[in-house]
């Protein structure tokens, strides 16, 4: 991360315009630095909020002029390509924020359902309507960044155990255990997966999901050597 910027962003969620916004604001606050601008995404771009089809959209989209992007995958990207592989049951992603996600995309499976009757030929239907670039890109997102001093990644990471034998589920779902011992990592973990009203350093670790879908706030940590600045897309 020498002469670098990074700017890490929350769990999107859906939340399109939020994106935007907090991107415009990244951009300008990027101005005076000359070396590389890096954005991470922390994971959880569908789901919940209203425009999950518009919000990939735009990462499947080149990143701003000048930055190089950094997609992570997080846990609803592997419940939505567990539901499309049928690992996953319907019934459970959309009780996760599938709904919200389908209708980005025009799909109603109650009404689906009430044309074909049919749960398999539901289920086809719904699987025709996601774009292929839209599942192609979820099957390629990362699971963590790492630098000598930094970690960048969903939900968290287990204590003690090497970043490479981490275990992807943690990667994606960890919290307790994270939690708990977060006075115990060896670097600075910069997470979303779990809403905070305020983002604060617990230990050595930064969650920075604030609930765009609900609260409207989207929330971003810039890193320049070892200083870090808050921005949101409420702001």
């Amino acid at each position: 991360m020498q002469d670098t910027v990074v700017y890490a962003i929350g769990d999107v969620h859906g939340c399109y315009n939020e994106l935007r916004s907090l991107e415009q604001k990244i951009l300008l606050d990027a101005l005076p630095f000359r070396g590389r601008k890096i954005i991470i995404m922390l994971g959880d771009y569908v789901d919940r909020g209203p425009n999950s089809k518009r919000v990939l959209d735009h990462l499947v989209a080149p990143a701003p002029k000048g930055f190089l992007r950094v997609c992570l995958a997080g846990n609803h990207e592997a419940a939505m390509l567990g539901y499309l592989d049928g690992y996953l049951s319907r019934e459970l992603w959309l009780a996760i924020g599938g709904l919200e996600t389908l209708y980005s995309y025009g799909v109603d499976p109650a009404r689906l359902s009430d044309l074909y009757g049919s749960s398999d030929e539901v289920d086809r239907r719904i699987r025709e309507a996601i774009p292929a670039s839209h599942v192609s890109f979820m099957r390629t997102l990362p699971v963590m960044v790492c630098s000598r001093k930094f970690v960048f990644v969903h939900a968290g990471i287990r204590p003690g155990i090497d970043l490479v034998d981490q275990d992807e589920d943690d990667l994606l779902n960890i919290r307790t255990e994270f939690f708990e011992q977060a006075h115990l990592l060896d670097r600075w973990v910069v997470h979303g997966h779990t809403i905070v009203d305020a983002p604060k350093f617990e230990g050595h670790r930064l969650g920075i999901d604030t609930g765009a879908f609900r609260s409207g706030r989207l929330t971003a940590v810039r890193i320049v050597g070892k200083h870090g600045k808050l921005l949101s897309s409420a702001s």
